[in-house]
């Protein structure tokens, strides 16, 4: 199993994966020369980003607050045989530029990497400003991957891996300072196969993103009362890996999705989807926003506050045992 931190929010190693995820790719492309880099109104003095642009300031264009401008100029450098990444506000990105993502890159199966920022809660900024749809709406693109790395470390992992992975990805980050889950990275990472954060026999909490610090967090306090929880880490949304599923729901019976992410169409919909057609009998709860507009607050405020902290994950898991 790998290590893992499992201290509370202030106590953690913080990564800002906003910012870090850049500096891969800078070092990336210095390898790889078909390597595009496309922002959305965001050149902030001293940020990555102008990092990139000032290295290589012919792959890199700025286009304003402009998400579907962004989309489709990424695809169709994409379609001239480059790889082209392409970061902007995740509520944004993932709705207003839909049309976009479907048709210009999705359709013409070209490899643009859409790098969501401030996904689920985390923006802190309302209703109008929370990603909660991304996971849904991808998943229903074909030729789309959907990842939502679970920190910094594993989106640097995803990044390098995207190089060369076929067709369009979207990629979902948390607005930045969030903990880092995993203390070593003796682990195996594949897009497209969950990473058994940990072991356990009693149920299974699969969690996605930024949700499987909290997992991980529950199950070790869970384990204190001798509760054995199994965690996997989803990362991948679209493919799911089946495999690992329904492995986790003949073992344990048990089975609790965890994501920052409206419960409707999300990863817990997914999973009910793989389970139900397998024919294989478990308990099963999905735990993240409610299908509402989320209220006001700091994004660990409203986990708690929408029953998907590492408490209310506990609780859950309880009440089904």
């Amino acid at each position: 199993m790998p290590g893992i931190t499992i201290n509370f929010f202030d106590l953690v190693d913080l990564a800002n994966t906003r910012e870090l995820w850049v500096k891969k790719l800078i070092e990336l492309a210095a390898v790889h020369k078909n390597i595009f880099l496309l922002a959305s109104d965001a050149q902030v003095p001293g940020n990555t980003i102008c990092e990139f642009r000032d290295l290589y300031p012919d792959r890199f264009v700025d286009v304003g607050i402009a998400e579907p401008n962004l989309v489709g100029i990424a695809a169709g450098i994409a379609l001239d045989g480059n790889i082209t990444y392409a970061q902007a506000f995740g509520p944004f990105l993932s709705t207003r530029a839909t049309d976009q993502i479907h048709t210009d890159a999705a359709y013409n199966d070209v490899p643009v990497r859409l790098i969501g920022t401030h996904g689920g809660l985390t923006s802190g900024g309302g209703p109008t400003h929370n990603a909660i749809l991304d996971f849904a709406i991808m998943r229903a693109i074909p030729n789309m991957t959907m990842v939502a790395p679970s920190d910094t470390n594993q989106c640097l992992r995803l990044i390098e891996a995207s190089v060369t992975y076929p067709g369009p990805m979207y990629i979902r980050i948390p607005r930045g300072a969030e903990p880092l889950v995993y203390a070593n990275q003796d682990y195996d990472f594949t897009i497209g196969k969950a990473v058994l954060a940990k072991e356990g026999s009693d149920a299974t909490v699969i969690g996605t993103g930024s949700a499987v610090f909290n997992a991980l967090k529950a199950a070790q306090e869970l384990e204190v009362e001798g509760i054995k929880v199994r965690v996997l880490d989803m990362h991948t949304i679209k493919p799911l890996d089946n495999e690992a599923v329904l492995k986790a729901a003949k073992e344990t019976g048990i089975i609790v999705t965890v994501e920052d992410h409206n419960i409707m169409g999300g990863l817990g919909s997914a999973v009910a989807d793989t389970v139900l057609e397998a024919g294989v009998p478990c308990k099963f709860k999905r735990l993240g926003v409610p299908d509402v507009f989320a209220a006001f607050g700091e994004a660990k405020d409203l986990y708690t506050y929408y029953g998907y902290d590492s408490d209310g994950i506990k609780k859950q898991i309880k009440s089904m045992l």
